[in-house]
């Protein structure tokens, strides 16, 4: 259905009218667009709109200085810009029906083969619009499209990356899905500079849902993207700081640490109903932790040194260890007879400096053993030549 054609435009009758219905600090702004417009310097215009746009005194009138002057030349300037314009002048829209319909319309105006990444930044901004209003499935079927445009382009701009990966890990904590909510939003940071473009609210509620996905995500055991992001500095000092130590206390594979914050649990209760979960997950990550502390050729461990470093009952400890298996966590093989797990490998994950403190104890024992070989066989080296 083609978009309703904008009555033309009238520049003088435009800039007059809005003269007279805008504050005069606003006024240079309009006297630049008629100049900008009369001699076609549309590359300089979508400049002074942006201006324009951001001006907090603007906002009122940001709808319709869209609708009745930038539709008149919008096929005249960078597709992506304009839809950028579109977005930011679309928030002003308070009712769902009218919201929808300015992007939609925006959309069929776009020229989206030869502008994909406007074809990107639109269709998730229409995402996020459906799933505000409460569209979970139309949310979704325009995120699939939007992917597919998105994924095979090159040097996309990060405007358009965050809108997609934003739009993806609001819709996944909606549905509670907290492995796929973990991995868009770190992108989604990955993409913006949190300093700038996130409110000191807005930062703070990121790392508080990042920290819960993080523990509830039933294939998340590495945190070191999220223990590296200065995002996470947002909790020090306020309620939610417990968290931040609750995520290197799982990186540690603490168990005693973890037992010191489960009384603090209940201040979120969706970690106090999941307790059993979290105590099963610090469990894993004391194994992880306890395999990478030893060296190489000590790594055939008994049950009964699990239990012991899981805090788990030594019935328990076959079962750990196949999960930490099926999950991809360690590898090797179990002796179900001589009741002893034989680990080859251990994921690699971010260290805190006590256990970079251990490896470098580690190497420097390795370092001492290498001279001490040297130094037995050196000898008979020099003889035999």
């Amino acid at each position: 259905m083609a978009a309703a054609q904008p009555q033309k435009l009238n520049l003088d009758e435009f800039i007059g009218t809005a003269l007279s219905a805008t504050p005069a600090e606003l006024h240079p702004y309009f006297e630049s667009f008629r100049n900008l417009y009369t001699r076609k310097l549309w590359h300089q215009l979508t400049q002074k709109l942006f201006q324009f746009f951001d001006q907090p005194l603007a906002r009122p009138y940001r709808v319709d200085v869209f609708e009745r002057f930038v539709r008149d030349f919008e096929n005249k300037i960078n597709q992506l810009r304009l839809v950028e314009m579109g977005v930011k002048v679309s928030k002003d829209i308070d009712n769902p029906q009218t919201h929808l319909s300015f992007l939609t319309s925006l959309l069929s105006r776009t020229d989206t083969e030869s502008a994909k990444e406007a074809h990107v930044l639109l269709l998730a901004s229409i995402a996020h619009a459906k799933l505000v209003y409460g569209d979970l499935e139309g949310t979704k079927t325009d995120m699939d499209t939007a992917w597919k445009i998105l994924d095979p382009l090159d040097g996309v701009e990060g405007s358009v990356n965050a809108a997609y990966y934003g739009v993806a890990a609001d819709y996944y904590k909606a549905k509670a899905e907290y492995a796929p909510y973990y991995r868009h939003s770190l992108l989604y940071l990955a993409c913006v500079d949190p300093e700038k473009d996130l409110t000191a609210e807005e930062r703070l509620l990121r790392a508080h849902d990042l920290s819960i996905s993080a523990f509830l995500g039933d294939t998340i055991y590495n945190f070191g993207e999220l223990l590296m992001h200065p995002i996470l500095d947002s909790l020090d000092g306020t309620q939610h700081e417990w968290i931040k130590k609750l995520l290197f206390t799982f990186n540690e594979g603490n168990i005693g640490k973890f037992e010191a914050l489960a009384p603090l649990f209940p201040k979120e209760p969706i970690l106090q109903e999941n307790f059993a979960f979290l105590r099963q997950k610090i469990c894993l990550m004391a194994l992880i932790e306890s395999v990478f502390k030893r060296h190489a050729n000590d790594r055939t461990m008994s049950f009964q040194t699990i239990a012991e470093e899981t805090r788990l009952p030594a019935n328990e400890v076959e079962h750990l260890v196949m999960k930490a298996l099926s999950l991809k966590l360690i590898r090797g093989s179990l002796d179900q007879v001589e009741e002893k797990a034989q680990i080859t490998w251990v994921q690699p994950r971010v260290l805190s400096r006590e256990q970079i403190g251990g490896l470098a104890k580690r190497l420097d024992e390795w370092v001492n053993k290498l001279n001490t070989v040297e130094n037995r066989i050196a000898p008979e080296v020099l003889t035999s030549s």
